[in-house]
């Protein structure tokens, strides 16, 4: 039969045919199914959600069985809460929705008369076994009202009985739904029994494991008491007691700010502590485990500074220049600021040495008002000094980042990572591997160490990694870290950094004022340009320091008041200056040519020389070179040798006659293909005789059809031509866009001209 009547989704209320329960009702759509049918015939189709938490489910979150109930009465109660009482009637399927607004009317499917498939005497026989099924379970279940289990055992139709049974036994809601979609009695009774059956084996399994319980309980009160005992027989011999010890570790216990998890371990751990002996070599090791646990800050954590312009003072008093570091600093307190969410920011400052990497790190502390630590990680090859060692090993130990955070005594440190490039791997395992899980914001959250065994935080700490070379770091790990480039400085850069910040440490240093000592510009720039050759300012900041012991001694030993630095006290302090001669070196030569290229510790001028003689078409190359620069003296021949006509060079010349290329100062490594320019234009002078402009440089990657590729590290290639005192670099034009983002300063005093071909190159570096 067919019937449109109003719907009411219950949450986890079920009501069967021949029952009756009371539901409250407080939601507006609910409310409004119940009012429209009272006002007719009170009938109503009542269903369960599939997900009994759902505010407002739609007709898919619904199950579609359900029953068909008479409401038997409505009470409101305060709030615009109903409390509906209801007779269940027939089971009943939703066959269609006919509106949605403002309850649901649905069209509904049901028989008066239960689908039956069995005998009389199978009927009776159902009864008998549901019946002595269900005084087991109440035998089990002494919880159960006595009332309803006399009424149940009265029941004499097995209909009336099963769903008695399913409103009254708290069945699983899945279980309950299936026993009202069961629409055939025979396999509903069936179904029934299984059911009652599993209630009944879990109430003797929870029966069971209470009784152990209570042994156990009983067991721990009969240790207790034996415990005091050995307490007071340990006092009376004057031992050392452990339960001392682990009453002290469960008061910390109780104070410790951790996670469950934490806690949880420790309480086991201190649990075995306190029942073992104090002279075993277990207790020692549990001991100091415990110990480190409880130093470990699992939740403490220092207030952050958000407040960008005093960040930016002390960035700007503590460092001249690097405004890509501090704008990226500033950005990092501008979003924690404005979101009030971690930025789990890893910024690895790569640079030459001496730029500044590591006090920058400082500073930024300072500036975020985090606590500062370092880790120096140059040669660590050993996987266990990041994660620490398992406990059970002698002499086991947590790793560097949790003695870290054991100095700090807070979670969200600033944590600098230095020289993460020298690290290395062994048979011990990889050290960068073992770095991966540290720096990944989305693992550190659950960083586990060897030692600890637990799930240690790690997002609240800023990590800053520093790096001579990119090129030593695995690909993973760099692909966690966010690169901010250090470059080499500027002549004027180191003027300020040396008379703002070096002249006044090493006056401290040395127990000077500035009425003792004074530094003439011209002198600190000639120390810079005379006695120094550096990316960075370390080597300037001895210098200044050897000056600076020189003055202290004067003025102690010679009772001088006041020391002014010339250029000729500079001299006379220092002794002859250590790079005047370099340059002798600018003037027009056949064969000879200056070339620019990137080292770790910024960039160096290299001067190519090519010598040829007679001889049977020998290529000799030397100077301590890689296979990429030997290949790019390969390329430069190729191409000269394809362009012999054009340079009118003979057939026979590369037959008769041996050619040598050599780069001066063979003990040093160099390689890299920013010299094939340079090789290409030093050979073609030494075979055609042409001179080479001496106050000229070039950089750039030759192929063998004569194309200029683009290189990298310009800043640093052209503060070391500055240096030289070269006024003419040659450029591959694909690196134009770089030289337009340097500091004018950087640029200032150099013809930079771009190129793109070998013929370009030629025409202009040679002698006209």
């Amino acid at each position: 039969m067919k019937k449109t009547l109003p719907m009411l989704p219950l949450r986890g209320k079920y009501i069967f045919p021949n029952t009756v329960i009371h539901f409250d009702v407080s939601r507006s759509r609910s409310v409004k199914a119940i009012e429209e049918a009272m006002e007719h015939d009170q009938m109503i189709f009542l269903n369960n959600q599939i997900d009994p938490t759902a505010e407002d489910p739609g007709i898919e979150d619904l199950y579609r069985v359900g029953t068909l109930a008479r409401i038997k009465q409505v009470v409101k109660l305060p709030k615009n809460i109903l409390r509906v009482f209801a007779e269940g009637l027939f089971r009943a399927e939703l066959s269609e929705t006919v509106e949605y607004e403002p309850f649901y009317k649905v069209e509904v499917l049901y028989d008066h008369v239960e689908q039956q498939s069995f005998e009389e005497f199978e009927r009776e026989a159902f009864l008998r076994m549901i019946k002595e099924a269900f005084e087991g379970y109440a035998k089990a279940w002494p919880h159960l009202d006595q009332n309803i289990v006399n009424y149940i055992l009265l029941l004499t139709d097995v209909e009336i009985l099963v769903d008695e049974l399913a409103t009254h036994i708290p069945f699983s809601y899945p279980e309950k739904q299936k026993l009202l979609e069961e629409m055939d009695l025979k396999e509903r009774c069936e179904l029934m029994l299984v059911m009652l059956q599993e209630e009944l084996d879990v109430l003797k399994l929870k029966q069971k494991i209470q009784q152990k319980v209570k042994v156990n309980i009983d067991k721990n009160q009969k240790e207790y008491v034996l415990r005091e005992q050995i307490k007071v027989i340990r006092e009376e011999l004057g031992e050392t007691n452990v339960e001392d010890e682990a009453d002290e570790f469960m008061e910390k216990l109780k104070n410790l700010k951790a996670s469950d998890e934490v806690k949880e371990k420790l309480k086991k751990e201190i649990s075995r502590f306190q029942t073992m002996g104090n002279q075993t070599p277990e207790s020692s090791v549990l001991r100091t485990y415990i110990e480190t646990m409880f130093e470990v800050p699992w939740e403490e954590m220092s207030e952050d500074s958000t407040d960008l312009d005093h960040a930016q003072q002390i960035l700007d008093r503590d460092h001249y220049g690097m405004e890509k570091v501090k704008e990226r600093v500033l950005e990092y307190l501008a979003a924690r600021a404005m979101s009030g969410k971690k930025d789990a920011a890893i910024l690895c400052l790569v640079g030459p040495p001496g730029t500044g990497k590591t006090s920058i790190a400082r500073s930024i502390a300072k500036a975020t008002n985090k606590k500062y630590i370092r880790l120096s990680l140059g040669g660590v090859r050993d996987e266990s000094e990041i994660r620490g060692h398992r406990k059970t090993y002698v002499g086991a130990m947590p790793g560097r980042i949790v003695e870290a955070l054991k100095k700090v005594k807070v979670r969200n440190p600033l944590m600098l990572l230095d020289e993460i490039d020298k690290t290395g791997k062994d048979q011990r395992g990889d050290t960068a591997s073992a770095l991966l899980e540290v720096l990944d914001p989305e693992q550190n959250e659950h960083f586990t160490d060897h030692y600890l065994e637990v799930a240690l935080n790690l997002s609240d700490v800023l990590f800053v990694a520093t790096a001579n070379d990119l090129s030593t770091i695995p690909r993973p790990l760099l692909d966690r870290m966010e690169i901010i480039e250090v470059s080499s400085y500027t002549e004027n850069e180191k003027y300020h950094i040396a008379n703002d910040y070096l002249v006044k440490k090493q006056m401290e240093a040395n127990g000077l004022n500035d009425t003792q000592i004074h530094w003439k510009e011209d002198a600190l720039r000639f120390l810079i340009t005379d006695y120094t050759r550096e990316a960075g300012v370390r080597n300037l900041e001895r210098r200044i320091g050897q000056v600076s012991r020189k003055v202290t001694r004067d003025i102690y030993q010679k009772k001088h008041r006041k020391v002014t630095i010339t250029k000729k006290v500079i001299k006379d302090y220092l002794g002859r200056p250590v790079y005047e001669w370099e340059k002798d070196t600018l003037r027009d030569h056949v064969g000879i040519v200056h070339g620019l290229a990137w080292t770790a510790v910024g960039g160096v001028t290299l001067k190519i020389e090519v010598n040829v003689m007679p001889g049977k078409g020998a290529v000799q190359v030397t100077g301590s070179l890689g296979n990429v620069m030997k290949e790019s003296a390969q390329a430069a021949i190729s191409y000269i040798r394809s362009q012999s006509r054009k340079y009118k060079i003979k057939q026979d010349f590369f037959e008769k006659h041996d050619i040598h290329i050599h780069i001066p100062e063979g003990a040093v490594p160099k390689d890299g293909p920013s010299a094939g320019i340079t090789m290409t234009t030093a050979v073609l002078s030494a075979i055609t005789g042409n001179k080479v402009c001496g106050n000229l440089a070039m950089t750039g990657e030759v192929t063998i059809r004569g194309d200029v590729l683009m290189i990298g590290g310009l800043k640093e290639k052209l503060l070391a031509a500055k240096r030289l005192g070269i006024t003419k670099v040659l450029v591959p034009k694909s690196n134009e866009k770089d030289v337009k983002e340097f500091e004018e300063e950087v640029v200032e005093g150099l013809e930079i001209v771009y190129v793109k071909t070998m013929t370009q190159v030629i025409k202009e570096a040679f002698v006209h």
